[in-house]
């Protein structure tokens, strides 16, 4: 009777057949780089395109690191920027000084004032109003009539501050004033916007006062709203008409007012804001000069 399952192939016969196979390849294992060279050949391509999600996965997150980075940089670049021109504009006013002999050690600039840059988040459409909001508010210690400046000089001031935001009147809003000097012969103004924002005015200028086109003005200190020697603007034309009691004159700010997006925020004198505010409600109930009254007046809507 024959078994249901036959008996297979025997277990020696298959090691016998494994030593043989083996001693083959192991004789024929450098007439095989040939054909081993051709199979990788025609692989390789399948190679690449196996790699390329891998690949292309690396580059994204290399490509968003660098963006990344050179964002950060450019940030970090632009505020140093900011940081540096203030600078330049209060060595630029202390060389203006030294040109004239004055004593330097009784000079009111100071230079250890805190400043925080803020990037503008909108521009008010307001038509009868020039207004911008910054994203620093009340938690940044943001407080009502706080100087702002650009990189090229005086912006603005504080008029209304929220926790997270601050809304900055520009010097080109009509009911905006601020104390100027001349810097060539020391002569105060009041410079008010005329509602353009290339063009302010000077008030109540004198014939007789020694004014020229191309004159800088800048910040008198007057006030203690704004500190000393911040450029403003430079005078654009001087008309002495016959007819009127004053002189017309009109000046162009020093900063882009149409294209700013990042301001400096100031501390005068590096106090606190609660501070720095309640001595300027103090100084301005006891201020009596004309360009005074028109600063304070300049925030009342």
């Amino acid at each position: 009777m024959k078994p249901i399952f036959a008996r297979g192939i025997s277990n020696q016969f298959r090691l016998t057949l494994a030593i043989i196979l083996s001693v083959i390849l192991i004789v024929a294992n450098n007439r095989l780089d040939p054909v081993r060279k051709s199979v990788s050949s025609v692989l390789s391509p399948l190679q690449y395109v196996a790699n390329v999600p891998g690949a292309l996965l690396d580059w994204s997150a290399e490509s968003l690191a660098t963006r990344n980075m050179l964002a950060k940089q450019n940030k970090e670049l632009l505020r140093q920027q900011l940081l540096m021109s203030e600078r330049l504009q209060r060595f630029e006013h202390l060389r203006q000084e030294n040109d004239r002999l004055r004593a330097l050690l009784g000079s009111p600039v100071h230079m250890d004032s805190k400043k925080v840059v803020a990037e503008v988040m909108e521009v008010a459409s307001d038509p009868y109003h020039q207004y911008v909001v910054l994203n620093h508010g009340a938690m940044s210690g943001v407080f009502v009539g706080q100087p702002v400046v650009d990189a090229q000089g005086v912006v603005g001031q504080v008029v209304e501050v929220n926790e997270l935001t601050s809304r900055v009147l520009l010097i080109s809003d009509v009911t905006h004033g601020i104390p100027v000097r001349v810097t060539r012969n020391d002569v105060r103004l009041v410079v008010k916007g005329t509602g353009v924002l290339d063009e302010l005015e000077l008030s109540y200028v004198s014939k007789s006062t020694d004014i020229r086109v191309g004159d800088l003005l800048v910040s008198s200190g007057l006030g203690n709203r704004f500190p000393e020697g911040y450029p403003v603007a430079r005078v654009m034309s001087v008309v002495k008409d016959d007819g009127q009691s004053y002189a017309n004159v009109t000046a162009q700010p020093l900063a882009a007012l149409d294209r700013i997006r990042y301001l400096l925020l100031i501390w005068p004198d590096g106090t606190l804001p609660d501070e720095q505010e309640k001595s300027l409600n103090t100084d301005s109930s006891s201020e009596n000069t004309p360009e005074s009254k028109s600063e304070t007046s300049e925030v009342s809507q």
